[in-house]
C-alpha cells in the first residue's frame, strides 16, 4: 500500500465477517455523488422509509426497508425496493405490531447483510429523501456499519423540512406525514408500512419539487442551501 492509498478516506469501518463475494459487492458499491446544480427533474432520487423495532436510536433495529425512485420528474414504479430483515435477537414490541411485522414475517426475512447490500446497490450514487430523515439516516447508517462495516455518506434531504420551507402558509411546521398528505389531498393506501410510506413520501416530494421550481430552488444543491438557511432561522427563532 502506498502513501496515497493510506491517506485515501475509506467508506469501511471495521468489517464484520463477510464472504469473498459479499466483500467484492461491498467494494464495488458506487460512491455517493454530491448534490449538484442540475435541475431537480434530472436528478435520480431514492425515497425511503425504514421500519424499526422501536424509536431508541442506539438500541432498536431496522426491521424493514421500503424505497421507490423518482427519476425524470416522476415516480418510477419499475424501480421499487422492499425487504424485511431477518432478526432473531429482538423482543417483539408494540411498534412491531403497528408495522404488521409479526414473528413469522421477521423469521422469513432476508439476512441483513444481503438485504443491506441489495439496498445500497439499488441506491447507487443517488441522494436520499425521507420524511423525518435524521431518524432514517441514523438507523440505516447504524445498520450498515454493524452489518457491513460500511459508512453511509449519501446526502439525505428531509421532506419534513422541505415542506414548511416551501409552503409556510400551511402553518404545519412540526407536522407529521399524515398532516402534509392531508394538506395536499394525497391518500396513503397503507400507513406504518415501509413501502407505502416511501411511496406517499415520494408523491409529496414531487409536489414540493414543483413548488421549489417556482421559488427558484430548481437544483439539488440550491434546495440543500435554502434548507440550511431555513434551519438556521428556525434555530434562531427558538432562542
Amino acid at each position: 500500500m502506498n502513501l496515497f492509498q493510506w491517506l485515501k478516506p475509506s467508506r469501511r469501518a471495521k468489517t464484520p465477517d463477510l464472504t469473498c463475494e459479499q466483500l467484492q459487492r461491498l467494494d464495488t458499491l458506487p460512491r455517493a455523488a454530491v448534490l449538484n446544480e442540475q435541475p431537480l427533474r434530472q436528478q435520480r432520487w431514492v425515497v425511503l422509509d425504514v421500519e424499526t423495532s422501536g424509536l431508541n436510536m442506539s438500541r432498536d433495529q431496522v426491521l424493514s426497508i421500503g424505497a421507490v425512485v423518482i427519476e425524470d420528474g416522476a415516480i418510477d414504479l419499475g424501480q421499487q425496493f422492499e425487504r424485511t430483515l431477518l432478526r432473531t435477537d429482538h423482543k417483539l414490541s408494540p411498534s412491531v405490531l403497528i408495522h404488521g411485522l409479526g414473528p413469522s414475517a421477521i423469521a422469513a426475512g432476508s439476512e441483513p447483510i444481503e438485504a443491506l447490500l441489495d439496498f445500497m446497490e439499488f441506491v447507487g450514487d443517488s441522494p436520499l429523501l425521507a420524511f423525518h430523515a435524521p431518524f432514517d439516516e441514523h438507523m440505516l447508517g447504524r445498520a450498515l456499519k454493524e452489518s457491513l462495516g460500511f459508512r453511509l455518506q449519501h446526502p439525505f434531504l428531509d421532506v419534513a423540512e422541505i415542506a414548511p420551507l416551501l409552503c409556510p402558509q400551511a402553518c404545519l411546521r412540526q407536522a407529521g406525514l399524515d398532516d402534509w398528505t392531508a394538506f395536499f389531498g394525497l391518500h396513503a393506501e397503507e400507513r406504518h408500512h415501509a413501502s407505502a410510506d416511501a411511496l406517499v413520501t415520494a408523491e409529496l416530494a414531487l409536489i414540493l419539487f414543483s413548488h421549489a421550481r417556482r421559488q427558484q430552488m430548481d437544483s439539488p444543491a440550491r434546495l440543500e442551501q435554502c434548507l440550511a438557511q431555513w434551519r438556521r432561522r428556525q434555530q434562531s427563532h427558538s432562542f
